[in-house]
């Protein structure tokens, strides 16, 4: 059942459809709800778990956090509740959403509903997998580095990361908060824009929130718009055959819609990786300090002074990719490095701005891989590196703070999703789910 549809179901019928969800989700092999809570009378929505909701154990997937309970519901979840959405359950995902694959978990991995010997992406790998898999309508995630349209493309379905500002991260368990935003998973293009409208606004509570109008998207839905969309050429030569052939069938049905294509390149992608991890590791490296062992979760035993109590905690609370970006954050912040890594990688950041709004004098929107190539292995990705390298197209649009959707293109001859991107300036998001649903109509991908 499409999302849209769930919104014009009774009471009694919603009831009904969440207990059959609750149901289907217990008997699932694919791991991807960790709880089975559910919050009011609206149609059920997976809540990623780093987002609060208030009496809701939420742990974002660690073991320090096990045993805490929110106090308050992030403004997300009032949006839901006062759209007729609804929390039920909470999603799976990479500990304190620091991955790409969702094997970091607390809770074991999660895997992909269309094989299940591979990763269903992450961070958000928990609700990208579950809507997938046809044990939820719709999620919330969050995108720090790509953990909403990675995971979305690697499962087949629709993720969008809104703007940087537009959706308030009030709730949000801080990883890197100038990157951090919450954002829809869903079926298609359609329930992703109802489920954004639902969320998007302004906060007072959150300092980053943007004080800007929010136009509803889904009640403007135009696939007959035309726009002109730049091609990154020399992302397409970094990516496998897959995504390639992906790259030629999305270019030629949005020719066939009446779109202008034109080509273009972007500097290279080690830039960004290299920016992204040093800005990323130190505002998650601060954040996490207050996991301490005396404010939330859970705290060592037999210790003897406030120096063990911190040390214990904290190596027996964090997974092992917690630790290393903890360590290189702080190694980047830190007397003699500051200079030489966090500030220039705050330049730099800067520049790929610069280089995105050259682009966007030409184009309205551009077209982009998510990862050079389809859902890998469990655990061919062991090496923290490797995994550093499938985000080289999601992380620069979290440095700028630019909007970009994920959308299922096509499935390879082993029958797996392959993905791409559309990006457009910030708050110029109605061209995004334009082009998208006329994509979509056009590939036909669910059918």
């Amino acid at each position: 059942m499409k999302l849209r549809d769930a919104l014009k179901l009774s009471k009694e019928e919603l009831a009904v459809l969440k207990e059959e969800l609750f149901k289907k989700a217990k008997e699932s092999e694919l791991n991807a709800y960790v709880g089975y809570d559910s919050l009011g009378d609206g149609v059920p929505i997976l809540i990623k778990d780093n987002i609060q909701v208030k009496d809701w154990s939420v742990t974002c997937a660690s073991k320090i956090l096990q045993g805490y309970i929110a106090p308050y519901n992030a403004t997300v979840i009032e949006k839901l509740l006062e759209n007729g959405l609804a929390p039920h359950g909470r999603a799976n995902m990479d500990e304190f959403a620091m991955g790409s694959t969702t094997e970091s978990s607390y809770y074991g991995p999660t895997k992909n509903p269309h094989d299940l010997s591979r990763v269903p992406g992450g961070s958000s790998g928990g609700s990208a997998s579950a809507v997938a898999g046809g044990i939820a309508l719709a999620a919330l995630g969050s995108d720090t580095g790509g953990s909403i349209r990675q995971p979305a493309s690697y499962c087949g379905v629709v993720g969008f990361k809104p703007t940087y500002g537009k959706v308030s991260r009030y709730g949000l368990a801080s990883y890197a908060s100038s990157l951090d935003q919450i954002g829809p998973i869903a079926q298609d293009v359609e329930d992703t824009a109802i489920l954004y409208d639902a969320i998007a606004g302004y906060d007072s509570k959150d300092s980053t929130s943007a004080n800007v109008e929010h136009k509803s998207i889904a009640s403007n839905l135009d696939e007959n718009k035309k726009y002109t969309i730049a091609v990154i050429d020399n992302y397409i030569q970094e990516s496998d055959s897959d995504v390639q052939k992906a790259y030629e069938l999305a270019i030629k049905a949005l020719e066939d819609r009446g779109h202008k294509i034109i080509h273009k390149n972007l500097t290279n992608t080690k830039y960004d990786i290299a920016t992204y991890y040093i800005i990323a590791t130190a505002e998650a490296a601060t954040n996490l300090a207050r996991y301490d062992g005396i404010r939330y979760g859970n705290r060592a035993k037999d210790i003897k002074n406030i120096h063990e109590l911190f040390f214990k905690t904290r190596s027996q609370g964090f997974g092992d990719e917690v630790k290393r970006r903890i360590l290189l954050g702080n190694f980047v912040l830190s007397s003699g490095y500051y200079d030489a890594y966090y500030l220039k990688a705050q330049k730099v950041r800067h520049l790929i701005k610069d280089e995105f709004n050259k682009v966007f004098s030409e184009a309205d929107l551009i077209l982009s891989p998510i990862t050079p190539s389809i859902a890998p292995k469990l655990g061919a990705l062991e090496d923290p590196l490797q995994m550093y390298k499938s985000d080289m197209f999601t992380i620069a649009i979290n440095l700028v703070g630019l909007p970009a959707i994920s959308l299922p293109i096509m499935k390879n001859r082993d029958n797996l999703p392959v993905g791409l991107q559309l990006i457009a300036k910030a708050f110029n998001e109605q061209p995004i789910f334009n082009t998208a649903f006329s994509l979509e109509r056009e590939l036909n991908y669910n059918n």
